[in-house]
């Protein structure tokens, strides 16, 4: 405690003595030394020198007075202000300055020093120096609260596909862990045509939701119910909803096309193979490599179905491929773009189950001419013997239908690839989220053998290197000619190892 002087404009000093002690001391209002104003008056007194804030470990966020959550650092600046404000009595006295004293981080202790002033006996005004501990008491915040209870939501975007396959579900899934568009999600669920996503507010769903427009092609509806209306001050309380659907093409289906929409695609031939569905739907005529693609919006317009399903894909064997060199010979009939990674060629396939007797050989066209050998095997779709429901196939001339129509190149046996196979994905942690089902996991091994087997693919993917495997396999197997992922393209995980050197922490895989 000092006192601070009012009259410095003089030049000369007299000394008084101190009325309380006798000390001779400087002339001031009081006529007292700072040791008896100190004994007989305390300005500090009404100001508690201890008090509590409240600290959200979720969110990591302060509460300031009386309901705000604020995000404040240690010794900043914002939490500064958040500590002055739990002091009572400040209102009665001039704050000077206050700062932090350190303390250690994890004592749950915040040491504030302030320096304040105030005008006592006879106009004289003390500063005094004193320090105010607060206690860090853990609370979580309302937005928390309703994040672990995981029922509490405002808007809902439902994802759906109606189609047999999940590979459009399982691209999506990792194009969103890799923008990290679920950001401030409350609850993920699972279900079977689908995902359901749960948010606390409409433009954390809205965001999700032009997220998805960009990502892959999609038409969405909105909805909203009624939850309460406060008559007193009209306001309306909603819950909205997000309905969106993906176009009901996945990757490696054959596809039917209508006639307007293939003449509006250079008029690319009817029957088709999806190559793949990204932003786009990618599709490739197998009878002369033109190409084209399929926006969101142009689907919509002119609607389609595949003709395939996963299950009626049929395996047959190569017996010869001849290449078609010369590009007269294509049976080009628009002004389409060609496909320059792949090569047109004549095969002789027969099915897998009639080889080694006097089964029929079936000849195609297909655009896999690069990849295919004799002796070679090829999942294909059996038009001539199947049975579809679809009006475009129907209106279609019988010549201008294939009898087979080739998809993609068997290169091994599923497990066989899995063993060699390096790398891993990560997954959105959600209700339902695992894959016991049989189908759901052969799907899903699917899925990886197409990140294997495209590049383009696997652009807007982020793959992760399985560390169990890699030092495990360091030779590579080249020769055995199955499609591999570099390590140049993988990431590193991140792992937290313990003491003895095993995995504390990893992720879901």
């Amino acid at each position: 405690m000092e006192y601070v002087a009012q009259d410095a404009e003089d030049t000369e000093t007299s000394y008084i003595l101190c009325c309380e002690c006798g000390v001779q001391i400087a002339p001031n209002p009081a006529n007292m030394c700072v040791a008896c104003l100190r004994s007989q008056v305390d300005i500090t007194e009404g100001i508690p020198k201890q008090a509590v804030v409240y600290f959200c470990k979720s969110c990591e966020r302060y509460l300031q007075p009386p309901s705000a959550w604020v995000v404040a650092a240690l010794e900043s600046a914002e939490l500064l202000s958040v500590c002055l404000k739990r002091i009572k009595g400040l209102a009665k006295v001039r704050l000077v300055d206050a700062g932090f004293l350190w303390t250690e981080p994890h004592s749950k202790r915040i040491k504030v020093k302030l320096s304040i002033q105030k005008e006592v006996h006879n106009g004289a005004i003390l500063q005094q120096v004193f320090v105010v501990e607060y206690i860090v008491q853990g609370q979580m915040c309302d937005d928390c609260h309703r994040v672990e209870a995981k029922d509490f939501w405002r808007a809902l975007v439902q994802i759906r596909q109606r189609t047999g396959h999940k590979k459009t579900l399982y691209y999506l899934e990792q194009a969103i862990l890799k923008h990290k568009a679920h950001t401030n999600c409350t609850n993920i669920k699972v279900i079977h045509e689908g995902l359901d996503f749960y948010y606390a507010e409409k433009r954390d769903a809205r965001k999700l939701v032009d997220f998805l427009q960009a990502i892959v092609p999609c038409k969405y509806q909105t909805a909203q119910e009624l939850i309460s209306h406060d008559i007193h001050n009209n306001t309306y309380n909603y819950k909205f909803t997000f309905s969106v659907e993906i176009v009901p093409i996945c990757k490696d289906q054959v596809v039917c096309l209508p006639v307007k929409l293939a003449q509006s695609l250079g008029n690319i031939g009817q029957i088709a193979v999806c190559q793949r569905v990204t932003t786009a739907m990618h599709l490739i005529d197998p009878n002369s490599l033109q190409i084209a693609e399929v926006s969101g919006v142009t689907f919509w317009r002119f609607p389609f179905c595949g003709l395939s399903h996963p299950k009626q894909m049929q395996e047959f064997i190569v017996m010869e491929s001849d290449f078609i060199k010369d590009k007269d010979k294509y049976n080009v009939s628009g002004a389409g773009q060609l496909s320059t990674k792949h090569v047109l060629s004549d095969v002789w396939v027969v099915r897998a189950n009639e080889l080694g007797t006097d089964g029929q050989q079936y000849f195609c066209r297909s655009h896999l001419g690069h990849l295919l050998q004799p002796g070679d095997s090829v999942l294909g779709l059996d038009i001539r013997t199947s049975n579809f429901n679809d009006v475009n196939l129907d209106r279609m001339k019988a010549d201008k239908i294939p009898d087979v129509v080739l998809v993609k190149k068997i290169f091994a046996e599923t497990l066989h690839r899995s063993q060699k196979r390096k790398w891993k994905l990560k997954h959105l942690e959600g209700e339902g989220a695992g894959r016991e089902n049989a189908n759901d996991a052969r799907e899903y091994n699917d899925f990886l053998e197409d990140l294997e087997e495209d590049a383009d693919f696997r652009a807007n993917i982020n793959i992760y290197k399985d560390s169990s495997k890699i030092p495990v396999e360091a030779e590579e197997s080249d020769d055995e000619g199955l499609p591999q992922i570099s390590l140049q393209e993988m990431l590193d995980d991140l792992a937290i190892e313990d003491a003895t050197g095993a995995d504390g922490a990893a992720m879901m895989d």
